[in-house]
């Protein structure tokens, strides 16, 4: 049986009239989920007696809240992760290409999986990370994971504010011009809803901006700063420009250079959840990343 903690709140006389549910998620910096499902349970108590979830405060009582260790996750299955950051409320982890952030099956391998063994995580009452963000399975590079429930809402309120920097490096065949900005409608494909497109009419709009680091034969490796999250926003942007990556299966050009999608998850900058200073990660690009440029400059 998995151990719990008690917290005694004191309620301030200024919080009268505020609901219960809230000040509890503020008070231990859990979600509003998490903190409805302790009062559904009887978890949350005011003289000994249930609350209920739309109970309001009257200021100057005590709210007693027991919360249970996190769960232990599925066995977590993958391989071991390089820790390009760590602190008590995230870490960003090097997620190696052909490996599903989240498990194909129960127990499969996944970043999750393999992440959950780096240190201490509970995010809604689970011992595995919370996700701000993800990467495609075929996608290398940084991949940001929450520590808390706290640290999660964080997280994900700074991505949707704009306030997260991702650079992406990608092998592209063709010649794109030296710099370029792409602003695009973006949805699903009317003909395949599994694929996304550019060409489709949409309010949702997605953007990016680029620059040629170096040109190679038929190819060109290039810096991509995403200012939208689509899902496979750069692959399908790039590749309706005229500039597919390279070894993308679904929406690029097959090439002897590399066996994969040729994406890497660069470099992350991010306001820490705890005080706001600005964290900046960098992941190595990959070898197979490295041998395809090497046998596009015509080394090999």
């Amino acid at each position: 049986m998995s151990s719990t903690t008690t917290h005694r709140l004191s309620v301030p006389r200024d919080a009268r009239g505020e609901r219960l549910d809230r000040f509890v998620a503020r008070a231990l910096s859990l979600s509003p989920d998490r903190v409805r499902a302790l009062v559904e349970r009887g978890e949350v108590r005011i003289r000994g007696r249930t609350c209920s979830l739309h109970r309001k405060l009257f200021g100057g009582e005590e709210v007693e809240v027991t919360v249970a260790a996190p769960r232990a996750a599925a066995a977590p299955g993958g391989p071991s992760l390089a820790l390009l950051y760590d602190d008590a409320d995230c870490a960003v982890v090097a997620k190696p290409a052909g490996l599903p952030v989240l498990p194909a099956r129960p127990g499969g391998p996944s970043a999750v999986g393999s992440a959950s063994r780096l240190g201490s995580f509970d995010v809604e009452g689970v011992a595995a990370p919370g996700l701000p963000h993800r990467l495609d399975k075929d996608t290398s590079g940084c991949l940001l994971l929450a520590r808390t429930d706290a640290a999660l809402a964080a997280l994900r309120a700074a991505f949707e504010a704009g306030a997260i920097e991702k650079e992406y490096l990608a092998l592209v065949a063709g010649a794109p011009p030296d710099a370029g900005a792409l602003d695009t409608a973006y949805g699903r494909s009317p003909e395949d809803p599994r694929r996304f497109t550019t060409r489709v009419r949409s309010a949702r709009r997605a953007r990016l901006a680029f620059a040629v680091e170096e040109r190679l034969r038929g190819a060109a490796l290039l810096r991509v700063v995403l200012d939208t999250g689509r899902t496979h926003q750069i692959r399908v942007q790039l590749a309706e420009a005229g500039w597919p990556v390279l070894g993308d299966a679904v929406y690029g050009a097959a090439s002897p250079a590399v066996a994969r999608q040729a994406l890497h998850a660069a470099r992350l900058a991010f306001p820490r959840p705890a005080d706001g200073v600005r964290v900046e990660v960098r992941a190595p690009l990959p070898e197979d990343l490295v041998a395809g440029i090497e046998t596009l400059r015509g080394g090999r």
